[in-house]
């Protein structure tokens, strides 16, 4: 059950991070904050295809 994301900074729109999630347990799109390397800060990251 277990997919690979791609998480995309909302600021900039680049694809940062790859990871996994259970879409059982989460079947919405999900939103970390995690380091925005051009940034240079923390932003908030969505899930994209």
């Amino acid at each position: 059950m277990r997919v690979s994301i791609t998480l995309a900074c909302i600021e900039t729109g680049d694809r940062n991070y790859i990871t996994t999630k259970n879409k059982r347990n989460n079947p919405d799109r999900i939103e970390l904050k995690k380091y925005c390397p051009r940034l240079k800060r923390v932003t908030l990251h969505r899930e994209t295809k």
